[in-house]
This record gives C-alpha cells, sequence and structure tokens, in this order.
C-alpha cells in the first residue's frame, strides 16, 4: 500500500501534527483559490483512490457529497468515452479501491448502493480466498516485534522499514521478508480476505472487478519476466472466478512499469491507474496511465474538498510531494 500521507492528514486527533494538517486544510477550503480551481475541476475526470474504509461514517459523508455534487461515473462509463473518443461529461468522478481490503464489502458496499455510486476494486489475486495480510501490514507487524533482516538498521522503524522494503528489487524484497518471518517474536495475525464469491457479490452490486497483480509488489522493481507473470497471472486466476476478463488494472504503489503496460496491452485491457495525486483529462490521452487521487475514508471535509477542487494536489506537488 502506498504512502497516503498527503490524503490522510484528517484524522480527528490531538497530535501537533494533526492539529497542523486540520489548520493547513481549513486555511485551503476557505482560501480565496477554492472557487477557481473547483471550476477547472468541473472540467477534468476525478479519479478518487481508496484503500480499506476505516470510518464508515466520514465515508458516507463523502459519497453523500459526491452523489450530491458531482456526477459519478462507473469503470464502463469511462472505458465507453475511451473507446468511443468522447469526453465524459463535467464533474466526473470515478471511486476506486485498491487490495480489496474486506471492508469495502462490509462497509462500503452498502454505502454504495444506498447513493447509487457505482466504483471499480483493484484486487490482489493472491490473496483471494485466504486469510494471509498483506505484505506490507506483516513486514510492519514483524519489524514491531523483534523481526530483523538484512540492511534494515536496528531500531528501524516499522513504516520505515516497509519503505525501504519497497524501493529493494523484488526479489530482495522477498528474501528479507522471510528473515523478519524467521526472526520476529510472533507471526502476524492473519487477515481474512475477499472470497471469490464475495468478487462476484460487489462485481454484480455495481463494483467492477480490476487486476492489482498477484501479491503486490511494486512493479518497477521486477524483472520484464516477474512483471509480466504478476499481470497475467493475476488476470486468469480473475477471469476464472468472474466468468469473465478483466478490462482494468491499477499499478501497485502507483508505479508504472513499462514491462507491466505491453503485457496490460496484450490481454487488451482498456484501462490502468496510477496513484499520483491528479486529475486527468475527461478524455485520458493515456488509458492505461490515468491518474488518481489519494483519498481515504478518514480525510476530513475540508480536505476531501480541497482534494477534489485539485487545490490540495497543486499545494502538494509545490511542497515537492509525488
Amino acid at each position: 500500500m502506498p504512502d497516503v500521507h498527503a490524503a490522510r492528514g484528517g484524522i480527528t486527533g490531538t497530535a501537533p501534527a494533526d492539529i497542523r494538517r486540520n489548520r493547513i486544510d481549513t486555511v485551503l477550503r476557505h482560501s480565496p483559490l477554492q472557487p477557481v480551481f473547483r471550476a477547472l475541476a468541473a472540467g477534468r475526470l476525478a479519479v478518487l483512490a481508496y484503500h480499506g474504509i476505516d470510518d464508515r461514517r466520514s465515508f458516507a459523508a463523502q459519497m453523500a457529497r459526491l452523489a450530491r455534487t458531482a456526477r459519478p461515473v462507473s469503470l464502463a462509463r469511462v472505458e465507453q468515452a475511451l473507446r468511443e473518443g468522447r469526453p465524459l461529461p463535467p464533474r466526473s468522478v470515478l471511486v476506486t479501491f485498491d487490495d480489496g481490503d474486506r471492508s469495502l464489502l462490509t462497509h462500503g458496499l452498502p454505502v454504495l448502493a444506498r447513493h447509487g455510486i457505482p466504483a471499480a476494486a483493484f484486487v490482489i489475486a493472491g490473496l483471494i480466498g485466504g486469510d494471509r495480510p498483506f505484505w506490507w501490514s506483516e513486514a510492519a507487524f514483524l519489524v514491531g516485534h523483534g523481526g530483523t533482516a538484512d540492511g534494515l538498521p536496528p531500531g528501524t522503524a516499522p513504516d520505515a522499514a516497509v519503505r525501504l522494503l519497497k524501493r529493494l528489487p523484488d526479489g530482495e524484497r522477498r528474501r528479507r521478508l522471510e528473515g523478519l518471518r524467521s526472526t520476529a517474536a510472533a507471526p502476524a495475525p492473519r487477515q481474512p480476505q475477499l472470497s471469490p464469491e464475495d468478487l462476484r457479490t460487489l462485481r454484480d452490486a455495481g463494483v467492477a472487478i480490476g487486476n492489482h497483480t498477484v501479491d503486490h509488489p511494486c512493479l518497477d522493481t521486477c524483472t520484464r519476466e516477474e512483471s509480466a507473470e504478476q499481470v497475467e497471472r493475476a488476470h486468469h486466476l480473475l477471469a476464472g472466478w468472474l466468468g469473465e476478463e478483466p478490462t482494468s488494472f491499477a499499478y501497485p504503489n502507483g508505479n508504472p512499469d513499462p514491462h507491466a503496460e505491453r503485457a496490460l496491452a496484450g490481454l487488451d485491457y482498456r484501462t490502468a491507474f496510477l496513484f499520483d495525486h491528479r486529475h486527468d483529462r475527461r478524455l485520458p490521452r493515456q488509458p492505461l496511465r490515468i491518474s488518481r487521487l489519494r483519498v481515504n475514508a478518514c480525510t476530513t471535509p475540508h480536505r476531501f474538498d480541497t482534494i477534489l477542487s485539485g487545490l490540495h494536489p497543486a499545494v502538494h506537488r509545490l511542497r515537492g510531494g509525488s
């Protein structure tokens, strides 16, 4: 899972960092630039990138706002626009979820259904039907319980360890994760994942199911063969469970990769998504590299508003964010 600091910031709390971020969000929300950015955003496509839903009430408020003020569109509608060469309507918003956390089914689906909002979920095919945790959650737990591995200095914080692991060649990441498993004081807790039946339930309720690789490596750290295998194996697993081939993909951690892109093109994928905290055109120029906005269910109303308008992403880029 990528670093979503840019979209978080709004979790209610009393820590100095939380207070500072909330103040910045309030200033941005009431900035005279906000109406200008909002008017510009009406002519662009906003693709919201969520992960799990850890605050059902806040998520419901966000979806209610979209239903009132925007034009939620489905993945199929985006792909139709690309196929026909016709821009999407003004104020179009596509809601997406990465990884396939079960909270999408238990917390998210009822909210989406209540507001009539379609969505897309990009799932990690190798975890479907099991209880293996996401590898980054497992690594953070293991480091927090004394796990050690080559290249991780003593005292490395769990989040810092995950960031370091993401930058390694994928084979090396896997070896170091095994080292953490063999040295930690306790194994990471199991995490029930979505089942194939759950995927069909989501699909039938208006949540398109997309490919997010077999086990979520950063594809730009993989070899050409590893990258293609991640795309192709996940594709065939999902096709078997759904009875139809997926047509959309989200790059793990948002990192595009030319080898993966070639594999996607060879499988006739119509869309693929980044995690770059940007709007895109109402008719995206690069269907296999469509921009998305980082957000989560804990994002405050002020930040949610400035993310949708594009003001928050602009400030994020000015501060050197990626």
